[in-house]
Formats: structure tokens, C-alpha cells, sequence
């Protein structure tokens, strides 16, 4: 299977992020990328490693999770979005 390479600014609108905080990822080694020439390539199926694209069934549990939360805290949340 071919390599599916992406830009830094591809990378930074797949993950909802600043081209800077792309650099920053990778300067750090949270994000694997190659160098070429004076740019960086990042390989898709790495970023799906990092950050796990949202699939049908994490949605499901994120708004579970959503849920619940809302019906133990509703009111707390209520009083914090007032101030």
C-alpha cells in the first residue's frame, strides 16, 4: 500500500490546529514527519495513530459521556455558564 504524505497545513486542518502547533508536535516527536527539502511531509495513517479519528462508536460513548454528565451536573454547569 502506497504512503498517503500530507502537508504541515493539511495536518493542522485535519486536526482542527495551527500550523504551529503542527511544527511544535513534530519538533517534539509527538507527530513522526520526513523532511523534504525545507518542508515536512507527515503520513495520514500516523495521524489517525495519534489522535484517533472519531469513529460511529466513540461518538456513541462521547455523547454518553456527554450525557451523563449533563444529568449529574446540569446545574453546576448552568450556574458556571452564567458567569
Amino acid at each position: 500500500m502506497a504512503r498517503k504524505l500530507i502537508s504541515t497545513t493539511e495536518a493542522a486542518r485535519i486536526l482542527g490546529i495551527s500550523r504551529v502547533a503542527v511544527f511544535k508536535r513534530i519538533k517534539n516527536g509527538q507527530i513522526p514527519a520526513i523532511k523534504v527539502g525545507r518542508n515536512y511531509v507527515i503520513d495520514r495513517r500516523d495521524l489517525g495513530d495519534i489522535f484517533q479519528e472519531i469513529t460511529p462508536a466513540s461518538k456513541n460513548e462521547i455523547n454518553k459521556a456527554v450525557d451523563r454528565t449533563i444529568k449529574e451536573y446540569g446545574e453546576v454547569l448552568q450556574r458556571l455558564g452564567k458567569e
